[in-house]
């Protein structure tokens, strides 16, 4: 066998294990989101098996909830945000409509068109979702550090940045409603921007 048609096998069998674990990670993501409750133990049993399945044929959704979890353990408690925001993850997981380590298509959600210039320096910025920048208040201090403002879901807010890592049924979704209520300020007037993270992200 030559040096090329062995990189192909390794190639081809680095997917199936990346296949595998896809397969298993959306199988046991239907599993705990099943009640619809998120418990710390069940948390802390993803956080096991992420660790042990992670390598480096691993998807890139893989990491990327790993990574998550480290940011969610390293205090040594879960608020209700970050239960939230991995609750709705492991959701997205679930449905057909989610493609792994892919940001959402921006016909599914009603961005502003076209997207606009994003202006920090006394701005408000409220986040939702689930990023692939890191958690929120990462995303959070991003801003701030340019002087912006960051709080909750208000009438004067000036960008809501929605994260990647979303599901096109983003109305049933624990942040469903922070994005229902920016878009009917904005019919009435109100200068919202709702911004996908992916345009955000080109300003920090």
């Amino acid at each position: 066998m030559s040096i090329d048609d062995e990189a192909r096998q390794g190639k081809f069998l680095g997917q199936q294990i990346a296949d595998r674990q896809v397969a298993e990670l959306i199988g046991l993501a239907r599993g705990l989101v099943a009640d619809n409750e998120l418990t710390d133990n069940e948390i802390e049993f993803l956080h096991r098996w992420l660790a042990a399945s992670a390598s480096t044929h691993s998807n890139p959704m893989i990491w990327l909830l790993l990574e998550r979890m480290r940011d969610i353990f390293a205090d040594g408690y879960v608020d209700e945000d970050e239960r939230a925001e991995l609750t709705d993850t492991l959701v997205a997981l679930t449905g057909n409509d989610f493609e792994l380590g892919e940001v959402l298509r921006s016909t599914t959600l009603p961005f502003t068109e076209p997207a606009p210039n994003i202006d920090f320096d006394g701005r408000r910025f409220c986040f939702t979702g689930t990023f692939s920048f890191g958690r929120r208040q990462q995303c959070e201090a991003a801003v701030q550090r340019y002087g912006a403002v960051c709080g909750s879901m208000v009438k004067n807010t000036d960008y809501l940045v929605i994260g990647d890592y979303a599901s096109a049924a983003w109305k049933q979704s624990s942040f469903g409603r922070k994005i229902e209520r920016a878009v009917e300020w904005r019919a009435q007037g109100a200068s919202i921007c709702i911004v996908s993270e992916q345009h955000w992200r080109n300003y920090i």
